[in-house]
């Protein structure tokens, strides 16, 4: 005979009216009635709580069902059981009841009952069908409802917000569905979900766990979950990710409006719904902020909104200018300003969860709050907000200005958390903004420095036709040092320089002023090219030593310098170049081929102990010079030589402006974001017709002086300059008998007919003549001071083979080369 505990199931039948119609022995074993006992009384007799919708009271031929019900055994105690139903039909389909079987639902020991109903999580489990078979109490505290009160219920009717998701944005499926899911599939899941109770105003995030409950057959009988409400932890972590977010997207430039547009685009949406950035207008320039924004007159405070992003679509498009706003004295916004403290205002006073008995937890928790705050203001719900914190925008000591973040669209209520949320994203836009300002009044210095040492117009010459360009490095980059020049010489010849200091910022303009002064001066010496670098590279050691810091002074950087100085002829069309570590001119001849530059570039300029050498070509008359900086030649994506590449194929020999052809080229080859200067010089060479050039050979004898002025007339008289005539006699005489008497031969005089007229003679010799001033009685020693007197200019420069003193006179009207000329 079987024993009552290894009974494990039962069967009964049930008729239409729901009284036991058929009983079994096992029935007598599991439940202890006989079926003397059972047979005709209602099923419900037999149930030790209410049963559930579906459960066969009555006639009826419904489907299936299976639920967990507590039945009552004959001795007073529960037996929880598994019990299905299958309805029964005769041959007409006619309902005879219900089949019912009941399978023994085991409990756990008491004291894992008392463990599972004492747990802080909260448990619960579902039939597959979602409705309620036992909660605990945590559960029960969590829906604020009784285990009773939900029992045989289905989920979506006793928690309807469950169906919904407060962060639709992040595609998540409703908590009810993932139960439904798990029901379906019987694969378990694990997730946190954010939701807002109903009566609460703020959102709860809640770790769960869901997984289904099988039978011995392996079949799904019901769901099981737990959960703890883990929103500190929760969203502690988003205001950590929003903040790590925050410290790559603000300050990512040196631009005021950029980081202004950085912090509001940062915090929306996901911290708020809107957010604006107002800014003193001193800080948009670059200069001091103003010491009080506070006027003594109760005016009110003038700002400019820098930036403004919502999550609506209104303020997404491109950012015009700073528009002017005033603040009103009094305002939360002034006061802010003032006072250095923030201000939270709410529409409402915020709830603690409702009929929701989440705890008062930290979020609500009035303790924790800083004095004066939350400021429950209904004013702001006219401006359709539910919260906003006003928070002043402070770095180094400085005020900047104010930034207020707004909620609108979400009601939940802005917590002590977010307050700090708020002031540290504001405190990183602090620092980056005033960086940038900071920045930006270096920059304009630099560049103003930097445009006043540059040249400003291109001198009056005739050998060159020169057009020029000059592009500081963009927003995000300090301004450098290049620089480039176009300097007149002696005998109608014309330099051409072009130069690149180490280092950006105030530095290197002013180290680029001097070495522009210097090459100036140095050219004025009429130095070779190679012993003007010299020169010029013992100059910039010199510097360089002069830069080291003495006392409490801090170093300003290293100090050195590339450097290309060129010389053209065009009497000669001969082109003379030295570079000093910069990149060689290139040069195109009229036909379009290439003639390569054939110097050796020497160390750049600072290094000291190595030579510089010039070499020397004849250009053909209309040749293209292109003179630049590796700022446009050099980028991230491209090397020097690459750059060296591109730009000859964008040099088109055939355009006829050279204006134009300069914009072409800076188009083409500099990206949109700079990272450095950028200079480019181009000219095309003119040569001097041979008529306009007349020299001759002097006999080292004082005879010869007449005939050189005879000389000299004739060549006037043939150009058509006779009113020249007189101060030219007395120049060549002066000129030719210094060197007779002072020179060496061979001695040459040389006349060119240019924009003026230029009166050259050479020698062998290397000493060179002094201007002085002769006493009353002395009988030399006039001759240079009235060359000096009547003429516009003259010098000395040193050739290979000796000297050559010259002297230019203007001409009444400009004298222009002849048509044969490009």
């Amino acid at each position: 005979m079987a024993d009552e505990r290894d009974v494990r199931a039962a069967a009964l039948v049930v008729d239409p009216d729901g009284v036991v119609s058929g009983w079994s022995e096992s029935g007598r074993l599991l439940l202890g009635w006989t079926a003397e006992d059972a047979v005709g009384r209602p099923v419900t007799d037999l149930l030790a709580a209410p049963p559930p919708p579906g459960f066969p009271e009555s006639s009826g031929s419904g489907p299936d069902h299976t639920a967990l019900i507590p039945l009552r055994h004959r001795d007073g105690s529960t037996v929880d059981a598994l019990v299905s139903t299958h309805p029964l039909f005769d041959a007409d389909g006619g309902a005879l009841g219900h089949a019912v079987t009941v399978q023994r639902w085991d409990r756990r020991p008491v004291i894992a009952d008392l463990a599972f109903e004492q747990s802080p999580f909260a448990l619960g489990a579902y039939d597959p069908e979602l409705r309620f078979l036992w909660i605990n109490a945590s559960s029960g505290r969590v829906i604020a409802h009784s285990e009773d009160q939900v029992l045989g219920k289905h989920y979506r009717e006793v928690l309807p917000e469950f169906d919904r998701e407060l962060f639709p944005e992040r595609d998540d499926k409703p908590y009810t569905d993932q139960l439904a899911e798990v029901a379906r599939t019987g694969e378990p899941a694990r997730l946190i979900t954010v939701f807002r109770p109903l009566g609460s105003n703020y959102a709860n995030a809640w770790a769960t766990s869901i997984w289904p409950v099988r039978d011995a057959e392996g079949r799904v009988r019901a769901v099981a979950n737990w959960g703890f409400d883990m929103s500190a932890e929760y969203w502690a972590r988003q205001r950590l990710l929003m903040l790590n977010e925050a410290s790559r997207g603000i300050g990512r430039t040196l631009d005021v409006i950029g980081t202004a547009q950085e912090l509001a685009m940062t915090s929306v949406p996901g911290f708020v719904d809107s957010v604006t950035v107002d800014l003193f207008d001193e800080v948009l320039r670059g200069e001091e902020p103003p010491l009080s924004p506070a006027s003594a007159s109760g005016e009110a405070v003038a700002l400019r909104r820098a930036a403004h992003h919502s999550a609506k679509g209104d303020t997404d498009r491109a950012p015009g200018p700073p528009t002017p706003v005033r603040h009103a004295p009094g305002s939360v916004a002034v006061r802010c300003m003032v006072t250095g403290r923030s201000t939270v205002q709410l529409a409402v006073e915020p709830g603690e969860g409702g009929e929701w008995a989440f705890g008062p937890g930290l979020a609500a928790d009035p303790a924790h709050w800083p004095p004066g705050n939350p400021l429950i203001d209904d004013s702001i719900a006219a401006e359709g907000l539910t919260g906003r914190i006003t928070v002043p925008l402070r770095a180094r000591g400085a005020l900047l200005g104010v930034v207020a973040f707004s909620r609108s669209d979400r009601p939940e209520a802005f917590t002590a958390d977010d307050l700090i949320l708020a002031e540290e994203l504001t405190a990183k836009a602090a620092v980056a903004i005033d960086n940038a300002r900071r920045y930006s009044r270096e920059r304009t210095t630099a560049l103003t420095l930097q445009r006043s040492l540059l040249l400003q117009q291109l001198p009056s010459q005739e050998a060159l036709e020169v057009a020029s360009r000059y592009l500081p490095a963009g927003t995000g980059a300090e301004v450098g040092g290049d620089w480039f020049d176009v300097i007149p010489l002696s005998g109608a010849r014309v330099a051409l320089v072009v130069g690149d200091v180490v280092g950006h910022g105030l530095h290197a303009s002013a180290s680029m002023g001097r070495l522009r002064t210097a090459v100036r001066t140095l050219a004025d010496v009429d130095l070779p090219p190679d012993e003007l670098l010299t020169h010029l590279d013992d100059l910039v050691i010199h510097l360089a030593s002069d830069l080291q810091p003495a006392g409490h002074f801090q170093p300003t950087g290293e100090f050195g310098a590339t450097c290309l100085y060129t010389v053209y002829d065009p009497v000669s069309r001969r082109f003379t170049m030295a570079s000093a570590g910069h990149p060689l001119p290139l040069i195109i001849s009229p036909d379009g081929t290439r003639t390569p530059a054939s110097a050796q570039p020497g160390p750049p300029l600072g290094i000291g102990g190595l030579p510089f050498e010039s070499a020397e070509l004849e250009l053909p008359e209309g040749s293209l010079l292109a003179l630049y900086t590796d700022g446009l030649v050099e980028s991230r994506e491209r090397d020097v030589d690459e750059g060296g590449t591109e730009l000859l194929r964008v040099l088109n020999h055939a355009v006829t402006s050279l204006e134009g052809l300069c914009d072409t080229v800076m188009d083409a080859l500099l990206p949109e974001r700079r990272t450095d200067d950028a200079a480019l010089l181009l000219a095309r060479t003119h040569a001097l017709d041979p008529q306009h050039v007349a020299d001759w050979d002097v006999e080292p004898d004082p005879e010869q002086v007449p005939r050189a002025r005879k000389f000299a007339l004739e060549q006037l008289a043939a150009w058509g300059l006779e009113e020249a005539s007189f101060v030219t006699e007395l120049v060549v005489s002066e000129l030719v008998t210094n060197a007779i008497r002072y020179g060496e031969p061979p001695i040459m005089l040389r006349l060119i007919r240019d924009s003026s007229l230029i009166c050259e003679v050479s020698d062998a010799s290397n000493t060179a003549p002094h201007l002085r001033r002769a006493r009353a009685f002395d009988e030399g020693g006039r001759g240079l001071l009235l060359v000096a007197q009547l003429t516009q200019g003259w010098g000395t420069r040193h050739t290979t083979y000796g000297k050559t003193i010259w002297c230019a006179q203007s001409l009444s009207e400009p004298q222009p080369f002849p048509d044969n000329r490009l």
